[in-house]
């Protein structure tokens, strides 16, 4: 008899899943991008059969093609999807590229229905390289070890992204093998590759929230980096976290008892992907979004959502809506970048990244976060920078970088005066504290992030 009923369960699984793929065949989604109806922005609605983490999905395409959304209002209600964003490019400006206007028709519109749900640009293929995910307390000079490890295994970072948040260290990098440039696919050295690296991360104090996980499979870099950091509980805080409650984000939750939702309200700094982390977060913690408004167009940004968990049922308990918004809380705070911006951009050689962070390095200043790409042998860096003690940046120190470097190939963003002072250690400093101190990182790259 039970084996009856796990066919009948099955049975039913399949015949509800087929019922949906036809429903979607019969209703496909439906795509308007107007560059007219707004003065200042592109409106793009989205028109779709209703399922689980298709806001995702949806806001998922925008931040990959790195556009803005400026404002949205999003409802799901019943069996429909039907959401209205207003987008612009990094610039300001409406979107008017007709590649990247054809890729949302294709990625979102009737033929979203036939390829693939990891479709976006931000997924990286997975026969060309090893991905890599490592999860772990973050130290000082950790990166630098795991670097050194991989560097001594013949592998070579084509690409990685690292995020630390709460004395968290969480990274994703993409691999190849050093002689053939293609991914490592051998089993004995693939398991060698992560007992070394678990051994890193694991340091002297033996943690055992240290994890890495080799992979071949298609990932969303920052989606994983999400997930790996809810799963290492960034969202915990000390009682004593000197972090003042005026610079957290403004996050609130109540139950709106008429219609059965919890309502969640988010008032924050505004900056790029800013709902994307948000509704990433509110996925992976199951709660589905009924109906949202969001506006960004000043310096703050205000979201608004209605939500319920996926069995149907809204926030339950004062513990479960403290949860959720520290959880809020930290997957806004994790793109948060401390210290002054530099842009390096110049031609690309062996060695550059290890002379330009050894000069950060000899004039006292921290590496909080950086991005590094190379591409037709140009090289276009960004670094987050700070006073190693924690004070604003002094503009003869960066004068003095800027002489030693190049006064055209280095630019600064910001006056050094902008930089804000840090009144306590931060977890931030600890994964670039070591991290250019060899030579053997010059072929290592920091994916695309924006704070």
């Amino acid at each position: 008899m039970a084996f009856i009923s796990e066919v009948n369960m099955s049975f039913s699984h399949d015949m509800d899943d087929e019922y949906e793929k036809l429903f979607r065949r019969m209703n496909p989604p439906r795509v308007v991008i107007d560059n007219e109806a707004c003065k200042n922005a592109t409106v793009i609605r989205v028109d779709s059969a209703n399922k689980y983490g298709i806001l995702l999905e949806v806001v998922q395409v925008f931040t990959d093609l790195n556009l803005i959304i400026t404002k949205a209002y999003i409802s799901s209600d019943g069996g429909w999807f039907m959401d209205v964003f207003n987008v612009t490019d990094q610039d300001g400006n409406k979107v008017t590229d007709k590649g990247i206007l054809d890729y949302i028709l294709k990625s979102l519109g009737p033929e979203s229905c036939f390829i693939s749900s990891m479709r976006s640009v931000g997924v990286k293929p997975s026969t060309d390289d090893t991905a890599i995910e490592l999860t772990g307390s973050d130290r000082p000079g950790l990166l630098s070890e795991v670097c050194a490890v991989l560097t001594h295994l013949k592998c070579n970072v084509v690409s990685a992204e690292v995020w630390t948040h709460n004395t968290r260290a969480a990274s994703v990098m993409h691999v190849t093998d050093e002689e053939t440039g293609c991914a490592i696919t051998d089993p004995e050295r693939l398991s060698r590759i992560k007992e070394l690296l678990c051994n890193v991360l694991k340091g002297s104090n033996k943690s055992s929230g240290a994890k890495t996980v080799v992979s071949h499979a298609a990932t969303h870099t920052e989606r994983r980096l999400h997930q790996m950091m809810f799963a290492a509980r960034d969202y915990d805080r000390a009682d004593d976290d000197a972090l003042e409650e005026k610079q957290r984000p403004n996050v609130n939750v109540v139950n709106w008892s008429d219609k059965d939702y919890s309502a969640v309200t988010i008032r924050s700094k505004d900056r790029p992907k800013l709902l994307f982390d948000t509704v990433c977060t509110l996925t992976d913690m199951q709660y589905v979004v009924f109906h949202a408004n969001i506006d960004a167009e000043g310096p703050e940004a205000y979201q608004e959502y209605y939500i319920r968990h996926i069995d149907g049922s809204p926030v339950n308990s004062d513990a479960e809506r403290q949860r959720l918004i520290q959880c809020l809380e930290a997957a806004i705070e994790r793109r948060v970048s401390e210290g002054l911006k530099l842009e390096l951009c110049t031609t690309d050689r062996v060695g550059l990244l290890s002379d330009v962070t050894r000069i950060f390095r000899e004039n006292s200043l921290t590496v909080t976060r950086a991005e590094v790409t190379t591409k037709a042998g140009k090289a276009v860096n960004t670094f987050y920078v700070r006073d190693a003690s924690g004070y604003p940046v002094d503009s003869k120190t960066i004068d003095s970088i800027r002489q030693a470097i190049g006064q055209t190939i280095l630019k600064v963003k910001g006056s050094p005066e902008e930089s804000k002072p840090v009144t306590q250690e931060s977890p931030t400093r600890f994964l670039f504290g070591g991290l250019f101190k060899s030579r053997s990182f010059v072929n290592f790259g920091l994916v695309r992030s924006y704070s």
